[in-house]
């Protein structure tokens, strides 16, 4: 950075600018330091995009306001040269000419990105492949409380490509607005890699580790989940029937009935699944709760035959397929405890 350049009014009145703002900021942060810190970023990011394109101050320019600004605020953090050029990227994303960020931009005091954390937006920035993308993540850690470390999990799981991805017949047997929540609550596929199964498994086995880290579970299915139980008793006319998992969605005021398939989807598992969400409906749901739902997710599916399978299906069903890495380094197979052990150990007792 040149001493003229730093001389020059056209500079001072520059700093002077953002020094101001800086004093602005501080006094507003006691009411909301985030969304006010994030304001600040954004304006510092786009005085220097606007700086730098009418001027022939290199990336120097960016060392020379960091020295500057910690000067001047020796109490603040977030005044480094990298931090200074994530905002400048951090305002370049948001600006990109794309209907959806003008959106965001001409609704700034209302935007999902000033309602989350700097390390939030930086990550999704850095990871997103559209404007679409990185909204639908803002929105996301909004809605669910994520933290950053549970947003990077979400996003190198493809959420984004998994959700509301699932085969239903969901728009022919509920309202429209239950439709569209619906939908929104399916993935395909579900991962299941936070478990550790031996090379060949049934689904009563997958149903219990699944169960044992409900946690995991709970997140992969989403927000508004509560885990009712496993091996859900029904007797209907004196016999019993059981269910795989019985959940309960807040959001949808719906009871969900999850099945499990380890194979290859089959037409026959949808009559099953139908007459396990009809007897919910007739056993379980009141009044006050909305038509049970069911999911069934398989290891793997055609499509085609899914459609014709739930052609004249009478209740809603959707159809999933499920991820699991099963193949762990031979030097580790021998370390890790199965599925048998860990549920030996635990004293489950539920047999």
């Amino acid at each position: 950075m040149s001493k003229e350049i730093i001389k020059s009014d056209d500079y001072k009145i520059f700093i002077t600018q953002i020094k101001n703002r800086i004093q602005s900021s501080q006094i507003k942060a006691a009411i909301s330091v985030n969304q006010e810190m994030l304001k600040l970023y954004w304006f510092i990011g786009s005085e220097i995009v606007k700086k730098q394109e009418t001027s022939h101050w290199g990336d120097g320019f960016l060392k020379q306001i960091s020295v500057d600004l910690k000067k001047e605020f020796p109490d603040m953090k977030g005044f480094s040269v990298r931090n200074l050029e994530l905002m400048r990227k951090w305002y370049r994303y948001w600006i990109q000419r794309d209907e959806i960020a003008k959106q965001v931009v001409s609704q700034l005091d209302h935007a999902p990105i000033f309602q989350i954390p700097w390390g939030h937006n930086i990550l999704i920035v850095r990871k997103s492949n559209s404007i679409k993308e990185a909204l639908f993540y803002a929105s996301k850690t909004i809605e669910n409380n994520w933290s950053r470390n549970v947003l990077l999990n979400q996003i190198d799981s493809n959420l984004y490509e998994r959700q509301g991805k699932s085969i239903s017949n969901f728009d022919k047997h509920l309202p429209a607005k239950d439709s569209d929540l619906a939908k929104e609550i399916l993935k395909d596929p579900y991962n299941f890699d936070f478990l550790t199964m031996h090379e060949k498994y049934n689904e009563r086995e997958l149903e219990k580790a699944l169960v044992a880290d409900i946690t995991n579970f709970l997140l992969e299915l989403g927000e508004g989940f509560s885990y009712v139980g496993k091996q859900y008793k029904l007797t209907v006319d004196n016999e019993d029937f059981y269910i795989d998992l019985l959940f309960y969605h807040i959001k949808l005021h719906s009871y969900v009935v999850i099945e499990l398939k380890t194979g290859q989807f089959r037409p026959e598992y949808t009559g099953k699944l139908n007459f396990y969400v009809s007897a919910v409906d007739g056993i379980l749901k009141t009044e006050k709760d909305n038509p049970t739902i069911g999911i069934l997710i398989c290891k793997e599916k055609s499509k085609t035959i899914v459609e014709y399978a739930l052609k004249d299906i009478s209740k809603p069903i959707g159809v999933s397929e499920y991820e699991l890495t099963r193949h762990l380094p031979d030097e580790y197979k021998n370390a890790l405890p199965t599925i048998e052990q860990i549920e030996r150990e635990l004293g489950d007792g539920d047999e």
